[in-house]
C-alpha cells in the first residue's frame, strides 16, 4: 500500500502586508483628498459664480445661513459707521441710516451668483446706498480669447474699488489674499489691506466628509473713509 503524499500549500502570508499597504494607502488619499475639498469647492463654485449657474452653486452655497450672516454683517458695519462719526457728518449718517433701511434689497441682491461671484472676487457689499454686486461679466461658455480674457484678470482689481473712491487719483494698495483653514469644519477666504485695516472674509462650512458650501462673510471696512 503505497503512501499519498501531502499537497504543498502556498503560503499565503505575502497578501496580508500588501492588504496593509493597500489600506494605508486608501487612508492617505482619503486624508489627503479631504484637506484639499475646501479648494476643490472653491474652485467649481467660482466657476459656477462666473457662468452663473445657479443650479451648480446651489450645491456650494448655503443661501439661508449666507442671508442671516449678509444681514447681520452689514447691520453691525453700518452701526460702527455711525458711532465712528460721532455726528460729526450728518450727511455721512444718514447716508448710514438710509443704508440700513435697504439691508434686506441688499442682502437680496447678493445672494444670488452674481453676489457669489462678488463675494469670491473680493467685492463685498459697502452698506451704501445703490450697493450691489459689481462682479465680472458672465463667462462664455467657450474659450475665451486673448482680448477678452485680460479685461476678465483686471476687473476685480479695478471693480474691488468702493464707489466714492472711483474719483480718487491716489493709487490703491492691492488686498493681500489668503485662504486657508480655521478650524476643522472652517475654512475662509480672506482679503486685507494692512494700510487702512480693511478686512473682508467669505467662509464655508463644511458639509458632511467633503462638501463646503459658502455660508458666511466677515465685514470691516476699517479706517476707510465713507
Amino acid at each position: 500500500m503505497t503512501e499519498t503524499l501531502p499537497i504543498p500549500r502556498k503560503n499565503p502570508g505575502w497578501k496580508k502586508p500588501v492588504a496593509i499597504t493597500v489600506a494605508v494607502a486608501m487612508v492617505v488619499a482619503a486624508i489627503g483628498y479631504a484637506y484639499a475639498s475646501p479648494y476643490i469647492a472653491v474652485k467649481h463654485m467660482k466657476a459656477a459664480a462666473d457662468a452663473r449657474d445657479a443650479v451648480a452653486l446651489n450645491e456650494y452655497v448655503d443661501y439661508p445661513a449666507l442671508r442671516l450672516s449678509l444681514k447681520q454683517e452689514v447691520g453691525e458695519m453700518l452701526q460702527r459707521r455711525v458711532e465712528g462719526q460721532h455726528s460729526s457728518n450728518p450727511l455721512l449718517i444718514l447716508g448710514a441710516v438710509i443704508g440700513a433701511a435697504l439691508i434686506s434689497p441688499l442682502v437680496d441682491a447678493y445672494a444670488t451668483p452674481e453676489g457669489v461671484a462678488a463675494l469670491l472676487d473680493g467685492m463685498p457689499p459697502t452698506g451704501k446706498p445703490g450697493d450691489r454686486p459689481h462682479a465680472p461679466p458672465p463667462a462664455e461658455s467657450g474659450a475665451p480669447s486673448a482680448q477678452s480674457a485680460e479685461p476678465a484678470q483686471s476687473a476685480p482689481a479695478s471693480a474691488a474699488l468702493p464707489p466714492a473712491a472711483a474719483g480718487n487719483s491716489a493709487p490703491e494698495a492691492r488686498p493681500v489674499t489668503t485662504a486657508g483653514y480655521r478650524g476643522l469644519n472652517e475654512f475662509a477666504l480672506t482679503w486685507d489691506r494692512g494700510n487702512t485695516g480693511e478686512h473682508y472674509a467669505a467662509i464655508l462650512q463644511r458639509h458632511g466628509l467633503f462638501s463646503w458650501k459658502l455660508s458666511a462673510v466677515e465685514l470691516n471696512e476699517g479706517n476707510v473713509s465713507n
